[in-house]
């Protein structure tokens, strides 16, 4: 992987009970050097739970890795290391009855397909900060 910006971080956490709390600090610490707004803060911590609940299920080497940048203008959160086809799974898992599909209700923009470093499936959701 090609070097990362100021604000971001290549995160890998073996599949399990930390997954959520570690991507949470890292969400957070990273999201409040970039000035994130209280708001969207929430949303990205919905984003790192729903994604430690479900990603584990889809990965190809029993961790979870996240890439997280953080800038002035959103955060993204890229999902990778996912067995054939696990960012579609993934994102059908984040499906919750009466309420819909959490990354789709919380997230800007979500794109799920092959990893552009041809390490398996990636899911990249990315939160903007400004209206």
């Amino acid at each position: 992987m090609s070097a990362l910006a100021p604000n971001a971080t290549d995160v890998r956490v073996r599949s399990g009970p930390l997954v959520g709390a570690v991507l949470g600090r890292v969400v957070g610490m990273l999201a409040a050097r970039a000035q994130c707004p209280i708001d969207r803060l929430d949303d990205a911590l919905l984003l790192t739970d729903a994604v430690a609940a479900h990603a584990p299920a889809h990965t190809n080497d029993s961790h979870v890795r996240v890439l997280v940048r953080a800038g002035e203008d959103g955060l993204e959160l890229r999902v990778g290391s996912l067995n054939p086809d696990g960012a579609r799974a993934l994102l059908r898992d984040a499906e919750l009855p009466g309420v819909g599909n959490v990354f789709e209700r919380v997230a800007d923009e979500v794109h799920a397909g092959a990893a552009r470093d041809g390490d398996g499936d990636e899911l990249i959701l990315r939160l903007r900060f400004a209206a």
